[in-house]
C-alpha cells in the first residue's frame, strides 16, 4: 500500500490515495500472488510528485524479495533513449529527419523490396527508422519468409555476436518487407538508428548515452553491461509456459553482465525504475530536468506528435503481428507511440516493462517486471486506466 508520504502527495496533486491502494491490491492479487508474474515494481507520479512506489514479489528463483533498487532488462524501452540521442544530433545540425539513411549507412544502397528484388520507390529516410516505416522487420513477427531470414541470422538478439558493421552488412543483404513509408512494421529500425548515432558521433552507444543522457540526468543505474558490483541487484527473468513460469535468464549469471561487441539501440539496456522515472520526467518537462536541458521543448513536442503518413493510426498501417502497443487509435511519433485522442505517449519492452507519460494529466507511470512475452496479460492497460480514474 502507499505510504504516508505518497498519500500526502496524492492529496496535494489531486489524486485519490484509496483508489491507488485498490489498484496495488488488485494487481498484487491478480498477477503476483496468483503466480502469473514473478514480481512487480510500480511507480506513479503526478506533477513530478510520487504518489505510488511499491515493490512486490520475488526477484530471483532463490527467494530474494524484490528490492526497491532492483535492476531490470528494459529491452525496447531502450528505443526512446536512442531516439532522444538521435534528436540531440538533429538539434546539433549533424543530421536531418529527411536525410537518406544511405548518407550514413551506404551499405543500404543495395537494399531491394521483397524476395523478387523490386527497387525502392523512394529512399529510406531517417524518419522511417524513428517511426518504423523503414521496411525492416523483426524475426519474431513470424509472418513472412523475410522474418524467417531474420530469425535464422539472429538479428533480433539483444547480445549480438556481430560488430555494428557486421550487423549492418547482414541486414543490407536481406530484402525489405515494403518500400519505405508505405506501411508500419515494428522492427530493428532503432538498432539501425543506434548505428547511425555511433557513426555520426564516433562514440559507442554506451559511452554516448552516459556522457550525454545518463550522467547529465543523474541516471547512475542505466547501462548495456551491468557492472560487477551491481549484478546482485539484477532480477531473474522468467518466461510464460503452459506449466507456469520458467526461468529464462538468471540474474546472477546474466548475459547482460558480459562485455558486448554490439550495443542494441533497440533493446539492450538495463535500468532501474528510479532512473527511468528521471528520463520520463525530462520528457514531461519538455527536454529539461533539474536545470539540465537535453532537447528543446519544440523537439520533444515533435517527438510525441503523430508522424504516420496522413495522420493515420497503426491499425490502418501495420503489416506486422506484434508490437508493444495497441493499434487502434494509436499513432507513432519519433521513437514513441502516442494516443491520437488522449495525447499520452508510451512504450514497453518484451520483458513486460512499460512506461507512459500523460502531458495533459501531468502524469507518469512506470511498470517493471521480467516476464516474457509482454503480450501475455493486459496489465499495462489496467494500470493506465486505474491511474486516470484515480485523478479527482
Amino acid at each position: 500500500m502507499t505510504g504516508f508520504a505518497e498519500r500526502d502527495a496524492a492529496r496535494d496533486v489531486g489524486m485519490d490515495a484509496d483508489r491507488i491502494d485498490a489498484l496495488v491490491d488488485r494487481l498484487d492479487r491478480t498477477y503476483v500472488a496468483s503466480g502469473k508474474l514473478p514480481h512487480l515494481q510500480l511507480l506513479l507520479s503526478r506533477d513530478e510528485r510520487t504518489v505510488l512506489s511499491v515493490s512486490l514479489g520475488q526477484a530471483r528463483e532463490t527467494g530474494e524479495m524484490l528490492r526497491d533498487d532492483a535492476l531490470f532488462r528494459i529491452a525496447s524501452m531502450t528505443k526512446p533513449v536512442t531516439a532522444v540521442a538521435f534528436m540531440m544530433l538533429v538539434e546539433q545540425g549533424l543530421v536531418r529527419l529527411d536525410d537518406p539513411v544511405t548518407d550514413v549507412i551506404p551499405e543500404f544502397a543495395r537494399l531491394r523490396v521483397g524476395l523478387e528484388g523490386c527497387a525502392l520507390k523512394r529512399p529510406m529516410r531517417m524518419i522511417d527508422l524513428l517511426r518504423h516505416t523503414s521496411g525492416l522487420t523483426y524475426g519474431l513477427q513470424r509472418r513472412t519468409p523475410i522474418d524467417a531470414r531474420y530469425r535464422a541470422l539472429g538479428l533480433d538478439e539483444f547480445q549480438q555476436k556481430r560488430t555494428p558493421d557486421d550487423f549492418i552488412a547482414a541486414v543490407a543483404d536481406i530484402p525489405l518487407e515494403f518500400s519505405p513509408g508505405e506501411s508500419w512494421n515494428y522492427s530493428i529500425s532503432t538498432d539501425v538508428l543506434g548505428v547511425v548515432v555511433e557513426r555520426l558521433t564516433g562514440m559507442d552507444l554506451e559511452s554516448l548515452f552516459h556522457a550525454r543522457i545518463f550522467d547529465p540526468l543523474g541516471m547512475p543505474d542505466s547501462f548495456f553491461t551491468v557492472p560487477a558490483d551491481r549484478v546482485d541487484r539484477l532480477t531473474d527473468a522468467w518466461r510464460f509456459t503452459e506449466d507456469g513460469l520458467a526461468l529464462s535468464d538468471r540474474g546472477a549469471r546474466s548475459s547482460w553482465s558480459r562485455p558486448l561487441r554490439f550495443r542494441s539501440g533497440g533493446g539492450g539496456l538495463v535500468s532501474s525504475t528510479a532512473d527511468y522515472h528521471r528520463f520520463a520526467r525530462m520528457l514531461l518537462r519538455g527536454g529539461e530536468l533539474d536545470g539540465v536541458r537535453l532537447l528543446r521543448a519544440e523537439t520533444v513536442k515533435a517527438m510525441r506528435a503523430n508522424h504516420l503518413p496522413g495522420g493515420r493510426d497503426l491499425a490502418s498501417m501495420s503489416t506486422g503481428m506484434f508490437s508493444e502497443v495497441d493499434y487502434a487509435g494509436v499513432g507513432f511519433g519519433l521513437g514513441l507511440a502516442m494516443g491520437l485522442e488522449t495525447q499520452d505517449y508510451s512504450w514497453g519492452g518484451i520483458f513486460s516493462t512499460w512506461f507512459f507519460v500523460d502531458p495533459l494529466l501531468r502524469m507518469i507511470g512506470i511498470l517493471m517486471t521480467q516476464h516474457l512475452p509482454s503480450s501475455t496479460y493486459p496489465i499495462r492497460a489496467e494500470l493506465r486506466a486505474a491511474a486516470r480514474t484515480a485523478v479527482k
